[in-house]
């Protein structure tokens, strides 16, 4: 992609992706799922994650998966208000985007 991706959007990114999954999910399917929308690295994605769990916008448990641990990450409530402030945010930025690629003006 060749616009920014700036923290707030990778937030919102990955706020949606855990979101879709009522019980939560796991790291590397995040990954997958987040660079069906943009290009990100593991690197990058984990940070990420962490700072949603410090921020309180994600819980965090392990559960046994083929003999080891794997760790899950589900949407908190608070992280469900900051999703829907993103979700509001996205439209309106979104939508003047669009106005002004098809010509109008951004209101």
């Amino acid at each position: 992609m060749v616009f920014n991706t700036g923290a707030a959007l990778l937030d919102a990114i990955v706020l949606a992706v855990v979101s879709r999954e009522a019980e939560g999910t796991y790291g590397y399917k995040i990954t997958q799922d987040v660079r069906k929308a943009i290009d990100v690295s593991e690197s990058t994605l984990y940070p990420v994650l962490r700072r949603l769990q410090k921020d309180e916008c994600l819980a965090v448990y392990d559960m046994q998966f083929d003999g080891r641990n794997r760790r899950y990450y589900k949407v908190t409530e608070k992280g469900m208000v900051q999703l829907n402030l993103y979700r509001r945010e996205w439209n309106n930025y979104s939508n003047k985007i669009h106005q002004l690629f098809e010509g109008g003006e951004a209101s």
